[in-house]
């Protein structure tokens, strides 16, 4: 049973893919760059967890869940600083990505 809904929820997915939102040229063009850094700061979150799962948190406060949730935390908002301060290219192919499928439909 679990199987199924899991390729429910796949072919679901596949479909909303494709039916993309047109952009057009002044404000959406905004959201569309907003929504390529959006997508460039969870990348670079997720390429930074692993780095910093090894460091130790020793001291009176160190380790535990609330240290694992802040850490998460931090490392997300170190990616969002990353990509809003012109990150590592992403955000710019993302966003020729997005305007060249718009351009397609």
């Amino acid at each position: 049973m679990a199987e199924g809904v899991l390729t429910l929820q796949a072919e679901t997915a596949l479909l909303n893919a494709k039916t993309l939102p047109r952009v057009g040229r002044t404000d959406d063009i905004r959201q569309a760059r907003r929504v390529a850094e959006e997508f460039e700061a969870v990348f670079l979150g997720q390429v930074l967890k692993p780095m910093f799962a090894t460091v130790r948190t020793d001291g009176p406060f160190g380790g535990g869940f609330s240290e694992d949730m802040w850490r998460s935390l931090q490392v997300d908002e170190y990616g969002k600083a990353i990509a809003r301060s012109g990150g590592i290219g992403i955000a710019d192919a993302v966003l020729r990505q997005i305007l060249k499928m718009q351009e397609g439909n």
